[in-house]
């Protein structure tokens, strides 16, 4: 008889980590070359465009992808949490290319001119939005009141986007674009988010064609700024496709390993195993046991290495080792962990073990809206 989520709560509860164990971590890294040249030409193609659409992660609506602006003294403090920092990075004349990082408060938004912003969460149907209208509420009181929730892959509220952008635009001052009807918008965001996904879905829907990007499971697949891709005939709208770009340090480590949960940083970054032990931690303490059923263990528990060793068995995933003995080498059947974990990972990200959401702490007291 399968055991409710209330008693396997129930019996796991007691033994459950009140915290991640974060000494001693660091997520190395992750801003090859592309992405800083992919930023450059970002940054020079802003004239050309008439509105920008952020595309984050709906599982980390906020918080894990304010990574890309740096405070430009480092011991003034961490930045001002804003959905739109990349914006306005790419607005700010000096980004860290010249004369070192820079960060901009929302209250800045007036002085650099932004562009009409439009703010889509992606990847919905792996998110649990039980409290979407408080994600909104707290989005808002982040000073972003265009937001759309998107599924790229079975077309979910695509078809909101073009009016939206048509009326965003519509409301903005074009006199640099003059009598051109036309718009041209640049979709930017954090590796892996589903940019070029959002994309080829506008296509689907408005154009009724194929794939213009190509797209995959893993960050950097779309490594420069590529040339205008039409999304739409009537209005005639185009889109700049971006790199994902990541800040050249990730500040906190608990974002670092909500961004590469969610597969944003490459998994060898940070450790199978460790990403792993977050996930199961992160699972536990929102009382989401989905992997307990889907691997057939029976019971929850918060020991990775107990985890990985019952899913390993579970999968046949082994390997043979060599051991040492006083009459010679020993061939020793072991659950293979990495392998293990790797699976577990693609689990989660996959939404078989069920819809998550990684920022659900910051909306216990969403910020006010500011004036």
């Amino acid at each position: 008889m399968r055991l409710t989520t209330r008693a396997l709560c129930g019996a796991a509860r007691a033994a459950w980590r009140e915290s991640f164990p974060l000494d001693g971590r660091d997520v190395a890294r992750w801003f090859p070359g592309h992405m800083a040249k992919g930023l450059r030409k970002m940054q020079s193609s802003l004239k050309l465009v008439d509105c920008i659409i952020e595309v984050h992660d709906a599982r980390i609506s906020f918080g894990a992808c304010d990574t890309v602006t740096y405070n430009k003294q480092r011991a003034s403090g961490p930045c001002p949490a804003s959905g739109t920092e990349l914006l306005k990075v790419l607005e700010f004349p000096k980004f860290p290319f010249e004369g070192g990082p820079v960060c901009v408060t929302r209250r800045g938004k007036e002085t650099l001119g932004l562009k009409p912003h439009l703010l889509v969460l992606n990847k919905m149907d792996l998110a649990d939005l039980k409290e979407q209208q408080k994600i909104i509420q707290h989005l808002e009181g982040e000073g972003l009141k265009n937001v759309i929730f998107t599924n790229c892959v079975k077309d979910e509220n695509i078809k909101q986007i073009i009016p939206k952008v048509t009326e965003l635009v519509g409301s903005s001052c074009r006199c640099h674009r003059g009598e051109n009807l036309e718009y041209c918008t640049m979709v930017i965001g954090v590796p892996n988010v589903g940019k070029s996904s959002l994309i080829n879905s506008l296509r689907r829907q408005h154009l009724r064609k194929g794939k213009a990007t190509r797209v995959g499971g893993e960050p950097g697949i779309t490594r420069a700024v590529m040339s205008r891709i039409q999304v739409c005939e009537r209005p005639l709208m185009f889109l700049l496709d971006t790199p994902g770009v990541l800040a050249p340090r990730i500040q906190s480590v608990e974002t670092g390993l909500k961004l590469a949960l969610c597969g944003t940083v490459l998994d060898h970054l940070v450790g199978e195993e460790t990403l792993a032990d977050y996930l199961l931690y992160t699972l536990n303490r929102r009382q989401l046991l989905g992997y307990v059923q889907h691997y057939g263990l029976g019971e929850a528990c918060d020991d990775i290495a107990s985890v990985l060793k019952r899913v390993a068995v579970k999968l046949r995933k082994t390997q043979k080792v060599k051991v040492l003995t006083g009459t010679g080498d020993v061939n020793v059947v072991q659950p293979n962990y990495p392998a293990a974990a790797r699976d577990f990972l693609r689990a989660f990200r996959s939404g078989v073990l069920g819809p998550v959401m990684l920022d659900r702490d910051l909306l216990q007291g969403p910020p006010a809206a500011e004036p």
